[in-house]
């Protein structure tokens, strides 16, 4: 199950590495696919060597200037129609697998829902978490897979709800393509209200694309989430716009489709760039955890240096800075040696979770 968690890992997150001024992404293979194969370079992708990410204690390079944070922009309103087909199917024990269909998405949209123990229809309010899954992988369903997310909440007297992201989908209303903050924001907290009692009592956490989900959520609806957590996550994706475009592309959607293209549209980024916005998680519990990408206790026999670990290291630390800058204080967990993957998470999940249920009112 360790060799498992592992090729997995990169699947379902994200490893960016800069290379002078290109930043390449590099995702491990699927547990399902060859073992020793590393998958083909997009051929939009440049053919470049990955060259040392930067010193794990030093800022990113191409980091924004120490500016005002823009104004917090509302995602966009949602698309004609409404939520229909609500469906909630029995997945075992106290798993929930609901579905319906979002106009924000134009499809049937998915979420598992973990209920807690003494938990029936017409119960509630409960308190709730959402966890965030990372880019690229299969599903929405690592954190129960390979996250611990049952084991490590089962005594919780709280609602889990795990949401699809989409691939690529950077929990963010496209500019031209899925409404993903809609769905997340409007329609899905309010199915959940309705469906299983869902309060508005709600801590959020994410790994890499998720950590960003995570902490952009918290801080673009001041107000929804007491709590936000973010593992190994893309806290700064001005400082490496070309990794997060690489994986749109690799993903066959034009780039320019999420926030527009860097150096045209630099009030897009801004506006979902946590770093930028840090001072609007005022009131918020705060924790970020990151390893340095070297190999470490819990990578298994062969494992190799990661290059993208390191430079989203670099990232925690800036947003770590700006937090503490604005006044505001962060829990933080700079681990030392560990890669991109999925044991680090977990581990990840089990220390914010005491912080996480707390700000809840869970204890």
């Amino acid at each position: 199950m360790k060799s498992v968690r592992v090729w997995w890992a990169v699947a379902a997150g994200i490893a960016v590495v800069v290379a002078a001024a290109v930043a390449t992404v590099i995702l491990r293979p699927d547990p399902a696919g060859p073992a020793a194969s590393a998958p083909a370079a997009s051929p939009s992708a440049p053919a470049v060597s990955p060259a040392p990410s930067p010193p794990a204690a030093s800022p990113p390079a191409a980091s924004p200037p120490a500016v005002s944070p823009p104004a917090v922009s509302p995602p966009a309103p949602a698309p004609s129609g409404t939520v229909r087909d609500v469906r909630s199917e029995n997945a075992g024990g106290r798993s929930r697998d609901l579905t319906f269909h979002s106009p924000a998405l134009g499809r049937t949209a998915k979420a598992r829902i973990l209920l807690p123990r003494g938990w029936k229809p017409g119960s509630g309010p409960w308190p709730v978490l959402y966890l965030l899954h990372g880019c690229c992988g299969p599903d929405h369903l690592g954190w129960v897979e390979y996250g611990g997310a049952e084991r490590l909440t089962a005594g919780a007297p709280v609602i889990v709800v795990i949401p699809e992201g989409g691939p690529a989908g950077f929990y963010s209303d496209w500019l031209r393509g899925p409404r993903w903050e809609t769905f997340h924001m409007t329609e899905l907290l309010g199915v959940v209200e309705k469906e299983y009692g869902a309060g508005d009592r709600r801590a959020i956490a994410g790994l890499s694309m998720g950590g960003f989900g995570a902490m952009s959520y918290a801080a673009r609806h001041p107000g929804a989430f007491q709590a936000a957590a973010s593992f190994s996550g893309v806290l700064d994706p001005e400082a490496g716009p070309q990794g997060v475009m690489g994986i749109v592309r690799s993903h066959g959607f034009d780039p320019g489709d999420l926030w527009g293209v860097p150096g045209g549209a630099e009030d897009v980024w801004a506006a979902h760039n946590p770093r930028r916005l840090a001072s609007a998680l005022k009131g918020v519990w705060l924790y970020v955890s990151c390893g340095n990408g070297d190999p470490g206790p819990l990578d298994g026999p062969g494992a190799t240096g990661d290059g993208g670990e390191q430079f989203l290291l670099a990232e925690a630390r800036s947003f770590v800075k700006r937090v503490r800058e604005a006044g505001l204080s962060v829990e933080t967990d700079f681990y030392g040696d560990g890669t991109h993957s999925w044991p680090y998470w977990e581990r990840a999940l089990e220390r914010a979770l005491p912080g996480l249920l707390e700000a809840i009112g869970v204890r």
